[in-house]
C-alpha cells in the first residue's frame, strides 16, 4: 500500500450542501455517512453492530456500499467487497441491513450479544482461590480482564462531559478516567504553546485553548483525574477543556479544519515492540469502541516535546491508516478544528491492556487477540503458506545485543536438524537487514518459535493458532511472556531445571548489580530437546493443525 502524507489544511470556506443551512462541509462524515461520535441529544449511543463471516460493523456498511473494499479478515479469507450502482444502493443497503440483522455472531461486548455468540472465550483449566471458587467464574473474570469484555465494561462507562444544545455544537464523551474519550467540532489553540523536551507536558494547553461550543459539566471533568499519568489517562490534556462562547467552525474561528476522523494517540517506546505494539493492541480496542475499523483517518501523535519520534514499526500503521502519522507540532501557530476525534486508550492504563493487566490464573485463549491478529496479519497482507509436507517449522530468534545471547546456539540448531520433520531456521531481527513486514512472514509461518526473554518475543502475537513459543529462558521475569501467550491463545514453554542452564556471570546491571538478565546463557541439548518435541507434540495434536485434518481424512 503507498502511503499518504497527510495534508489536513482545509479551506473553512469550502462547504457542500446537507449541514446546518443544508450544508455540510465536505468530506465530513455525515457527508460520507458515517456516523458522528456523540449525539446532539442523547450523548453517547452505542450502535448494534452486527456480523457478517467474522464480523462487520454498521459504520464500516456505507464504505462498502460506495464500492470500496471493507478490507477486514473474513471466515474463508476473502475480502469484503461491493461495487453498487446508485440506483441499486437502497434496495442493496437494506437487504445487506437485514440479512446482518438475522445473524446472531458477535464480538461480544453489545449488550444484545449472547454468550455462545461470541467471537470466542476463554477457557480454563483451574479455579485461582485468590480470585474466585468456579471454573465458569474464573472465566468471565479473565473475559473482563483482557478480552471484549474490556470494551464492553469501558462502554459502559461512558458519560457525557460536554452536552451539545443544537445540531452544530461540540461535545465530549469519555470513559471513566478519561481513559478515552470522543469530541466533535473540538478546538485546540495551538499559536501560543511551548514546547521543550517533555513529551507529555501537563499544563500545555491553558483554559480557552482547548474545548467546544457545549455545556460542561466541570465538576464531572475535574471528577476524573485519580489515573492521571501520561499514558494512564488523557486527564492531563482535557482538564483545561472550556465551554466556548462561540462556534468555532460556524463562527470562522479556525485556521485549519480537519473534516476526517482523527484519533489522538500519546505513544509508548517505538523502538520496542512489546511497548509499541500496546499502542496498537489499544488502537485496535478503540476502533470497536468507535464503530469503525474504516483506513481514511488520521492519526495524531499527541506529543508536547519538539522531538521526533522513533519507529521500527512503522508499517503496522497500514493496518489502521491511509495516511502517515501526523505529529502535533505540525500544527503550531494555528487554531485547528477537528470535526471528528477520538482519545484513544493508552498503552500503560492501570488494568490496561496488555501493559499492566492483572490475570487470573489458569484461564487462556481471548477472542480479542486473536482478533487483533487477525485483523493486522490480514491487512498487511501476510498469509500462511504452509507448513509443506507436514515439517514443524522451528525458528530461532538470535540476539545480536550484548546480552542474553544464546552461547551454544550452533549445538543447539544441529540438534534440531537431526529430527527428520523440523524444518529449521535462525533468524535475527535487525530492522536495518529485515523488514518488519518480512518479520511478520517468517513469524506467522512459524510453528515452534524459539527465543530469550526479550521484547522480539512480542512476535508470538502473529503465530498461527497452533503454534508454541518456547521462551528459552525467562531470566526471573516469569510472567510477561507467558501471560501475552495467554492473551493470544498460543502454547507456552519455557526452562524450568535451573541445573541444567549456566548463565555465563552473575550479570551486570548498570545501577542494580548482578541481573539475570545482563548476561549470557548456554543450555543443555538434551533437555532442550526434550522440551522442543514436547511442543511439537502440542503443534501436532492441535486441532487447527492443517496435517492432522489431513491425516485424519485418510
Amino acid at each position: 500500500m503507498n502511503r499518504k502524507a497527510a495534508f489536513p489544511v482545509h479551506d473553512k470556506n469550502k462547504r457542500s450542501r446537507g449541514s446546518r443551512g443544508g450544508e455540510v462541509a465536505e468530506g465530513s462524515a455525515a457527508a460520507a455517512g458515517r456516523r458522528i461520535p456523540g449525539s446532539v441529544r442523547g450523548g453517547f449511543k452505542h450502535l448494534k453492530p452486527h456480523s457478517f463471516g467474522v464480523i462487520l460493523r454498521n459504520t464500516d456498511l456505507q464504505d462498502c456500499l460506495n464500492g470500496k473494499s471493507l478490507n477486514v479478515p473474513l471466515y474463508g479469507g476473502k475480502e469484503f467487497h461491493f461495487g453498487v450502482p446508485t440506483a441499486q444502493y437502497d434496495l442493496m443497503a437494506s437487504k445487506i441491513r437485514k440479512h446482518l440483522a438475522n445473524l446472531k455472531s458477535c464480538w461480544g461486548y453489545e449488550k444484545s450479544c449472547k454468550p455462545e455468540f461470541r467471537f470466542g472465550y476463554p477457557v480454563c483449566s483451574y479455579v485461582d482461590l485468590g480470585w474466585t471458587d468456579t471454573l465458569e467464574s474464573a472465566a468471565d473474570i479473565f473475559w473482563k480482564q483482557a478480552d471484549f469484555g474490556y470494551a464492553r465494561e469501558r462502554l459502559d462507562g461512558m458519560h457525557v462531559l460536554c452536552q451539545p444544545q443544537e445540531m452544530s455544537d461540540s461535545s465530549l464523551v469519555c470513559s471513566r478516567y478519561l481513559q478515552y474519550c470522543r469530541a466533535t467540532n473540538l478546538y485546540l489553540d495551538l499559536r501560543s504553546i511551548k514546547r521543550n523536551h517533555d513529551r507529555f507536558k501537563e499544563d500545555f494547553f491553558k483554559r480557552g485553548e482547548i474545548g467546544g461550543h457545549c455545556k460542561l459539566d466541570v465538576r464531572a471533568l475535574m471528577s476524573e483525574g485519580q489515573h492521571k499519568s501520561p499514558l494512564q489517562s488523557w486527564f492531563a490534556e482535557l482538564q483545561s477543556y472550556t465551554q466556548l462562547n462561540f462556534r468555532p467552525i460556524e463562527d470562522a474561528q479556525c485556521d485549519v479544519i480537519i473534516e476526517k476522523p482523527t484519533y489522538f494517540m500519546k505513544l509508548d517506546a517505538g523502538v520496542n515492540m512489546y511497548h509499541h505494539f500496546c499502542d496498537f493492541l489499544n488502537l485496535y480496542v478503540t476502533q470497536h469502541m468507535n464503530n469503525s475499523f474504516s483506513t481514511d483517518v488520521y492519526v495524531v501523535m499527541w506529543d508536547t516535546s519538539s522531538y521526533g519520534y522513533g519507529d521500527l514499526f512503522s508499517d503496522t500503521w497500514k493496518a489502521f491508516t491511509d495516511y502517515d502519522v501526523i505529529h502535533l507540532k505540525t500544527y503550531d501557530n494555528k487554531r485547528v478544528c477537528f470535526k471528528e476525534a477520538v482519545f484513544s486508550l493508552l498503552p500503560r492504563m492501570r488494568y490496561g491492556l496488555f501493559y499492566n493487566t492483572p490475570l487470573i490464573s489458569g484461564c487462556q485463549h481471548t477472542g480479542l487477540f486473536r482478533a487483533f491478529s487477525q485483523h493486522v496479519l490480514y491487512r498487511l497482507g501476510i498469509i500462511q503458506e504452509g507448513p509443506k509436507d507436514g515439517k514443524i517449522r522451528v525458528t530461532i530468534l538470535a540476539r545480536s545485543t550484548e546480552y542474553r545471547k544464546i552461547l551454544n546456539q550452533n549445538e543447539l540448531v544441529n540438534a534440531l536438524k537431526t529430527v527428520s520433520t523440523f524444518e529449521v531456521q535462525i533468524v535475527d531481527y535487525k530492522y536495518r537487514e529485515l523488514g518488519f513486514l518480512d518479520q511478520l512472514r517468517i513469524t506467522h509461518n512459524t510453528d515452534i518459535f524459539i527465543g530469550m526473554h526479550g521484547a522480539g518475543l512480542t512476535h508470538l502475537l502473529f503465530l498461527p493458532d497452533w503454534a508454541a513459543v518456547f521462551e528459552l529462558y525467562n531470566c526471573e521475569d516469569d510472567r510477561c511472556y507467558l501471560d501475552l501467550a495467554r492473551l493470544r491463545g498460543v502454547h507456552y514453554i519455557t526452562w524450568r531445571k535451573q541445573n541444567k542452564v549456566f548463565p555465563q556471570d552473575k550479570g551486570h546491571h548498570p545501577t542494580l548489580g548482578e541481573h539475570p538478565k545482563f548476561t549470557n546463557y548456554s543450555f543443555d541439548v538434551e533437555e532442550f530437546m526434550f522440551l522442543v518435541l514436547q511442543a511439537a507434540d502440542h503443534v501436532r495434536q492441535h486441532p487447527k493443525w492443517p496435517f492432522k485434518k489431513t491425516r485424519d481424512e485418510l
